[in-house]
């Protein structure tokens, strides 16, 4: 079972990417609308995956990312960014993070998601 967290103040927005991962049998899809509660769902569940939007009301992605990190250094963490691949990895250098998502992910990006993990995690 891969244990998500997805970290959005728009679940609206989210609804198709969340429905899409939630919908996989091996998929157990945990949803926060907070920094605070993504870290804190990271001490208590120990997700394979963090998923982190942009929109979050108390801390910016890559802060997060980090702090995630001290909490568990093992944690996967993807996040919904407006830049290009080219500028996301150049901001993002040395964090280790999964990937990026567009601003509004759909279904194939949640595929796509899902096997990045699979890979990085030896199971597919």
């Amino acid at each position: 079972m891969l244990h998500i967290v997805l970290a959005t103040a728009r679940p609206q927005a989210m609804q198709a990417f969340a429905a899409a991962l939630a919908s996989n049998p091996e998929v157990n899809l945990h949803q926060v609308i907070s920094g605070a509660e993504a870290l804190e769902a990271a001490r208590t569940t120990a997700p394979q995956l963090v998923i982190i939007n942009a929109d979050l009301p108390d801390i910016a992605p890559l802060d997060l990312v980090q702090k995630l990190l001290m909490v568990n250094a093992m944690v996967n963490t993807a996040v919904v960014s407006p830049l290009s691949d080219e500028e996301f990895h150049e901001a993002t250098e040395g964090l280790g993070i999964l990937g990026r998502l567009p601003d509004d992910p759909g279904v194939s990006d949640a595929g796509e998601l899902l096997h990045k993990l699979r890979t990085v995690l030896g199971i597919g």
